[in-house]
């Protein structure tokens, strides 16, 4: 059994497809997402019915900055503006899109709005830490800050009291290359610029990628 991660997809349900055939995931493997599955990409509705669809049982899903915006987004003008500008805007055309109607928002169904509100704020497994964004590493994970969490920066992760690795996306690398340290990997690869969709065996060290092109790369950690 592999433990994979994968990160932020943004709504590149092209890229998401591809890489999933690259990866050739199979059903004793353990996927966690690291959320950000909405907004700048062209396909967010699709990514969720996708996501939606798969077995609870070997699927781990995180939840994203982005995510949260969109929550509050609803029904609260001040903070639809905010999204909208941060990529929200792409994910309301893709909800219209897809399942008709003037408000995007009011065109999600249900069991996507469930879907969201129940990710995860974090996942371990004995040798690794999943995070959307960062930790602080002399606490604890239930004692985590949600700004943290969904907002932090790769860069301040230290090394975890816990002795795990950290696994995480949200600081985009513009390279399209996976940034590995001692403490921490970023996977965050900009699936939604010109970069990569990223996906990590986290125990080989190997990982995959896929971009909105259907071009696909594999490759290892330094």
């Amino acid at each position: 059994m592999r433990t994979l991660a994968i990160g932020d997809v943004h709504g590149c349900f092209d890229a998401l497809l591809t890489l999933v055939r690259l990866a050739e995931i199979k059903d004793d493997d353990l996927v966690v997402w690291l959320g950000d599955y909405v907004d700048r990409g062209p396909d967010s509705s699709k990514v969720i019915q996708y996501l939606n669809e798969l077995p609870n049982d070997r699927n781990i899903f995180l939840q994203g900055n982005h995510e949260i915006m969109m929550k509050n987004a609803a029904g609260n003008l001040s903070s639809m503006r905010s999204w909208a500008s941060c990529g929200g805007d792409a994910t309301w055309d893709s909800y219209t899109c897809e399942y008709g109607g003037d408000n995007g928002l009011e065109a999600v169904p249900a069991n996507h709005w469930l879907f969201i509100d129940n990710l995860k704020p974090y996942f371990e497994t004995e040798t690794h830490i999943f995070v959307h964004a960062s930790l602080n590493a002399d606490l604890e994970m239930n004692d985590q800050f949600d700004d943290t969490l969904f907002w932090g920066d790769f860069r301040s992760i230290g090394p975890h009291i816990s002795g795990k690795h950290v696994i995480c996306g949200h600081s985009s690398q513009k390279d399209g290359i996976p940034k590995c340290n001692e403490n921490a990997t970023c996977i965050d690869t900009w699936a939604c610029g010109s970069g990569w969709l990223t996906c990590l065996d986290t125990d080989s060290k190997r990982y995959y990628q896929a971009n909105q092109s259907g071009e696909t790369k594999i490759d290892w950690l330094d």
